[in-house]
């Protein structure tokens, strides 16, 4: 299984070598014609070790595999495409900016690792996160049978016991991180059990920011090693550690909306018991893959791209000229190589791109779910989406049908729905302190961080990389139509018809959707078959108490966004 790592999340990296140098953040390159390639390639390391030639590695071939890596520069075995540690500082090491344990308000994690989420409000793990400790034990008769149902059901929380081979599974998880090997481990659900479970750490700054001993994002690949092995029907899943939502319902939020308009991934929760211990709540993403095109298109058939997370990614179909080689820097392709593919996707990009605007909607019906696409750009404007198509060009994936026909998929959702702009609480995770901006946190300056301007809402500096503006409630829908580098954007919606098509969704989404008092049964009703598991839960980033008060922030964004919404589509459309 090939696999690309993403770049961090919101510009992470790149804000945070700028503010080390004591320079502002750039902007993004152009990154036009085969420019800098702008995703890491898988290390492809399981051949070198794989004596037996199972395409599995064992305890002893892991083991071999892991001196090695030891042994390689970081690129290999941590940082942007590997293991180890997350990037900043060593195990147990200081804090960015701070002695030892935390120091004054801003530190980092002493476990090592980046940036916190909400930098600037304590010291300790970064103010952010909530303290982790061991969680209880558990065995699957401690777990009452739950009823049958589909595996990502919000009405059915499940618990699955995930038992690795070795104690030091982080550390194990950590080493091949950014590599071709999965670690195997047996999983057990619904008195089932599945061997040789391929698993991985996912994400970028849900991976870097969080330390060892918090909950990071995993991917199950349930037949990795045994063939169309799987889990009520489900060969792959993704569980996510809720990064900057402590309510654990935004994700889910999403996709049920965004589910009633175009496809998405379907999101419920699970309870991870691993070796014995309850690691707690994660969400339970439905992964981008055949059963995902069986569960909503009705066909396993044709072609599936994937744009990786990056603020400088220039995935948003620009046409890069008829060479394929900067479109696969840009676009991971997640089945079978073939020309005939990238053949595709570069024609649909020329037509979008070079279409004269009057003839644009024909030209592009045979190539474009265009109605679609309008659809996925008005709920991303609507319950901006921070991390996605119209700030980063990226973070969404693409299908192609057996007719040709493209349709855009949503991906990362869990930075939607914040009532401020710049991604969160005045700017990405740990790149400001409260609403107003400031730089990152912990850098040895002030609590609340550096200087303005790396992303927090009107009264920082400019807005995070790539993103047309600060967000939050009052985040116009029609941002962004001098985009050149946004085409779905800056094209479609320069057409007067398309343009009004997609102000009428957004009104839609806005009226039936945005309404709290709809919103809120089912937000109480998941909070609280949640709750026990959020109040057991050690290892979750954000403390009990966030868990229910969030919920006040969730209801600010949906009310006053859709007081917006409602009153500026009115006048863009008289």
């Amino acid at each position: 299984m090939q696999r690309q790592l993403m770049g961090f999340g919101a510009g992470v990296g790149v804000v945070l070598a700028a503010t080390l140098a004591g320079a502002q953040p750039p902007m993004p390159a152009g990154g036009g014609r085969g420019g800098p390639p702008m995703q890491q390639p898988t290390r492809e390391i399981l051949a070198q070790f794989d004596a037996d030639k199972s395409k599995m590695l064992d305890s002893t071939e892991r083991a071999a595999a892991r001196a090695w890596l030891a042994t390689q520069p970081m690129a290999g075995r941590g940082g942007m495409m590997g293991g180890g540690p997350p990037m900043g500082v060593p195990p147990g090491g200081p804090p960015m900016g701070g002695p030892p344990g935390g120091g004054p308000p801003g530190g980092g994690p002493p476990g090592g690792g980046m940036l916190p989420p909400g930098g600037g409000r304590g010291g300790g793990r970064g103010g952010g996160f909530a303290p982790a400790s061991a969680g209880r034990r558990l065995t699957p008769a401690d777990v009452p049978a739950v009823p049958r149902g589909a595996f990502h059901d919000p009405a059915v929380l499940r618990t699955l016991f995930v038992d690795f081979e070795n104690a030091d599974w982080e550390a194990e998880l950590e080493a091949f991180r950014g590599t071709d090997v999965e670690v195997p481990a047996r999983l057990r659900a619904d008195g089932r059990t599945l061997r040789n479970v391929g698993i991985h750490f996912r994400g970028a700054s849900s991976f870097m920011m969080v330390p060892r001993g918090s909950k990071r994002s995993l991917n199950l690949s349930f037949d990795e090693f045994v063939a169309e092995q799987s889990l009520h029907g489900v060969r792959t899943t993704n569980l996510l550690n809720a990064m900057n939502d402590a309510t654990f319902l935004r994700t889910a939020l999403y996709s049920h909306i965004a589910r009633q308009y175009i496809a998405a991934p379907r999101v419920n929760w699970v309870r991870a018991v691993v070796n014995g211990e309850d690691w707690g709540v994660y969400l339970n993403q439905q992964q981008f893959n055949r059963d995902f095109l069986v569960d909503h298109f009705k066909t396993s058939a044709g072609a599936r791209w994937h744009t990786p997370g990056s603020p400088a990614g220039r995935a948003g179909l620009e046409y890069l000229g008829d060479d394929a080689a900067p479109y696969k820097q840009r676009y991971e392709l997640k089945t079978k190589d073939a020309p005939a593919r990238w053949a595709s996707l570069i024609r649909l990009t020329k037509v979008l791109n070079t279409t004269p605007l009057d003839q644009l909607e024909a030209a592009l019906a045979p190539l474009l779910d265009v109605d679609g696409a309008l659809k996925f750009l008005a709920l991303e404007l609507a319950f901006v989406n921070s991390d996605g198509y119209w700030t980063r060009a990226s973070d969404y994936s693409l299908f192609e049908d057996s007719t040709g026909k493209f349709h855009l998929v949503p991906h990362d959702m869990n930075e939607a729905m914040s009532a401020v702009g710049g991604g969160g609480r005045g700017g990405p995770p740990g790149m400001g302190g409260p609403p107003g901006g400031g730089g990152p946190p912990g850098m040895g300056g002030p609590p609340g961080g550096g200087p303005p301007g790396m992303g927090g809402p009107p009264g920082g500096g400019p807005p995070i990389m790539g993103m047309p503006g600060a967000g939050g409630v009052r985040l116009d829908p029609l941002v962004g139509l001098d985009d050149a580098s946004k085409p779905l954007r800056s094209r479609l919606l320069a057409v007067p018809a398309l343009r009004a098509r997609y102000l009428g969704y957004v009104r839609d989404i806005a009226t039936q959707w945005m309404d709290w008092e709809r919103v809120a049964p089912l937000v109480t009703t998941w909070q609280d078959a949640l709750a026990p598991w959020v109040e057991a839960d050690t290892r979750k980033l954000y403390s009990t108490e966030r868990f229910r008060g969030d919920v006040v922030g969730l209801r600010t964004f949906f009310e006053e966004r859709r007081a917006f919404l409602l009153t500026r589509v009115a006048e863009l459309s008289e």
